[in-house]
């Protein structure tokens, strides 16, 4: 015999009244939250002629429909955006006990010619300033030195104006700040732009008072200079402390490092040596043999071969890392500038890098990143024009556009050139970068240019054999450049020459109108003494009749005694016949004048007419 087993009384069920879901979610991950049956949600689709499978996906306008219908009061828990994940990870504090100390990271800033790579030269024993155009640091670079066995890692930046978002990058790295100003010149606009950097990152300033060793310093006047943005030298009561240097002669070299390491103990730089690297990629480029090269600093965690490794749009494992002498390294602690290969495109100057444990993720984000600037870029693209529309937009008065495409060596340079470009504001042209990269001029640039009618600018780069040949074929305009005042200065003139000329009218002369002869073929003709200055066959009249200018003609005919002539000068008679115009009366005064175009510059603003004003509306 079957035992039937008593079953006991089933307990009421608690039905929730509140829930919180994370989208995306299943049918049955809702019923789940919700503590509602599934087959009652589906019941509730389908009276509204939808129907649904248990494992169908939910939208959020649904699942708040059907959780209203059911009597609970749902919240959707919004999902963490991936930025803002790895934003997170790249500021996460970890406790005292896993932190050891790292060397101090610091960023030399400082106006132009100020002597910042000579000083850093001087550290390091390496020429670097010879190898840079026209001996202008063009390029952020990164060194670690060893003084008293300890480590400095310095950061090199550009001073000139151009670079300012490279500038700013390297102070967003940095630990300490040395801002460079040269005695004999002081305070300069690039070194207040410095200070506004180093305020922003708020870390400790060092002041390196360079060039001692000429003739014509004023020390004083440097540190009044200083004062007046609010660094007071420690020697004045203040807290900056302000070393005398010479890059040259390395006067002050050992006690700016020596301060250096000082403020270093005190603040107590720290990092977590175990955790998975992350950091800055300061600067990037392609290299013939290695493909793409990034010169990071790690900020934190150590950084090693065979690290999967997401940075900006790019990823790739780590093939190869390099310090900075150029030699292959197996491993890089924090603080330490390295470069490194095997990602599969440039990285941005400025993007975080992260060590990620899937390769598969890393290429997912980088993917939507690169999807994301694609969109940016092909937005900014115009395509060509129709007569109707050019004809359109000269009506409308609308601006016109130098379209260029700018390849540079690295992403550092395209941020320098295009924010100064992009400086030249004018109400009837302006510049429209449609298309920029790092690496050489290639095929599809000219295309694009072709496309675009735009000129490719090359700094620091060649164009490829097929890409040149093709750019003759097009009619492209290919400028190739290695110092950026020149390229500024060519755009600016380029600009200027897309500038409507200026129409001057230039007094010729004026002449009385003594008598008029009617001519039934020609007209009116009007016999004239000119009472000064010349009247020539090329030139305007304005017809003035009591004082007052009735309109401006040109010149139909000019006689001199029954023969057609060019000129006629002051005290003679002629016989002046106006195109468009045959109430000439005796007593009227006409004053002849030319017609000159002058070339404007982009600093000639056009004032504003009454006419283009929209009166206020009461």
């Amino acid at each position: 015999m079957r035992r039937s087993r008593r079953r006991g009384k089933s307990q009421p069920v608690q039905l929730k009244t509140e829930a919180t879901i994370e989208m995306p979610i299943t049918l049955r991950g809702l019923s789940e939250a919700l503590g509602r049956p599934a087959r009652d949600l589906m019941r509730t689709l389908m009276q509204d002629g939808e129907m649904v499978t248990i494992n169908e996906m939910v939208d959020e306008e649904t699942a708040l429909m059907l959780a209203m219908e059911h009597g609970v009061d749902l919240t959707i828990k919004e999902q963490k955006d991936v930025e803002e994940e790895l934003e997170e990870l790249f500021n996460k504090e970890y406790p005292e006990e896993e932190l050891r100390e790292r060397p101090p990271i610091v960023t030399v800033l400082g106006h132009v010619d100020h002597g910042k790579t000579t000083l850093v030269d001087k550290i390091r024993s390496a020429n670097v300033a010879a190898g840079e155009a026209g001996g202008i640091t063009q390029h952020i670079s990164s060194y670690q030195v060893d003084y008293n066995d300890k480590k400095v890692t310095f950061v090199d930046t550009p001073g000139h104006a151009a670079f300012g978002e490279m500038r700013a990058r390297g102070a967003n790295v940095t630990d300490i700040i040395v801002l460079v100003v040269a005695a004999d010149d002081g305070v300069m606009p690039q070194t207040v732009e410095c200070i506004s950097h180093a305020r922003n990152a708020d870390v400790p300033i060092i002041v390196a008072m360079n060039k001692m060793d000429l003739p014509d310093v004023n020390e004083q006047k440097v540190l009044q200079e200083l004062a007046q943005h609010e660094i007071i030298p420690s020697e004045w009561g203040g807290d900056i402390e302000v070393v005398r240097t010479s890059g040259e002669t390395g006067e002050g070299v050992d006690d700016l490092l020596e301060t250096i390491l000082l403020t270093a103990d005190l603040h107590e730089y720290k990092g977590n040596y175990d955790r998975d690297a992350i950091g800055v990629c300061l600067e990037a480029f392609r290299d013939e043999g290695r493909g793409p090269v990034a010169w990071m600093v790690v900020k934190d965690g150590t950084l090693r071969i065979g690290d999967n490794v997401l940075c900006g749009g790019a990823f790739g494992r780590i093939r190869a890392i390099y310090n900075d002498k150029g030699e292959e390294i197996q491993e890089a602690p924090p603080s330490l500038p390295v470069k490194v290969s095997g990602l599969d495109s440039v990285p941005g100057a400025g993007d975080k890098f992260f060590v990620v444990e899937d390769i598969e993720r890393a290429r997912e984000i980088a993917d939507e990143r690169q999807h994301h600037d694609r969109t940016k870029v092909l937005s900014r693209i115009k395509v060509p024009a129709g007569l109707e529309d050019i004809l359109g937009a000269i009506r409308e008065g609308k601006v016109q556009d130098l379209s260029l495409i700018v390849k540079a060596d690295t992403p550092g340079s395209l941020e320098a050139i295009r924010s100064e470009v992009m400086k030249f504001e004018h109400p009837e042209v302006r510049v429209n970068v449609i298309h920029e990269g790092v690496g050489g001029v290639n095929e599809s640039d000219i295309y694009l240019a072709a496309a675009g009618n735009a000129i490719i600018i090359a700094f620091h780069v060649i164009a490829e054999d097929r890409a040149a040949a093709l750019a003759d074929q097009e009619g492209v305009e290919i400028r190739r450049y290695q110092i950026i005042y020149e390229l500024i200065q060519d755009i600016k003139d380029a600009l200027e020459g897309m500038l409507s000329p200026e129409r001057v009218e230039i007094a010729a002369g004026r002449a009385l109108v003594l008598k008029t002869f009617s001519v039934s073929r020609s007209g009116t003709i009007a016999g004239c003494r000119v009472l000064n200055g010349n009247i020539g066959r090329d030139c305007h009249v304005h017809v003035i009749r009591d004082q007052t200018i009735i309109n401006d003609y040109p010149i139909a005919s000019l006689r001199r005694e029954k023969d057609d002539v060019k000129e006629v000068r002051e005290g003679m008679e002629c016989g002046i016949r106006l195109d468009g115009f045959n109430d000439v009366k005796e007593g009227d005064l006409l004053e002849a004048f030319r017609i000159e175009e002058k070339k404007r510059s982009l600093d000639d603003v056009p004032a504003k007419s009454e006419s283009d004003e929209t009166p206020d509306e009461e």
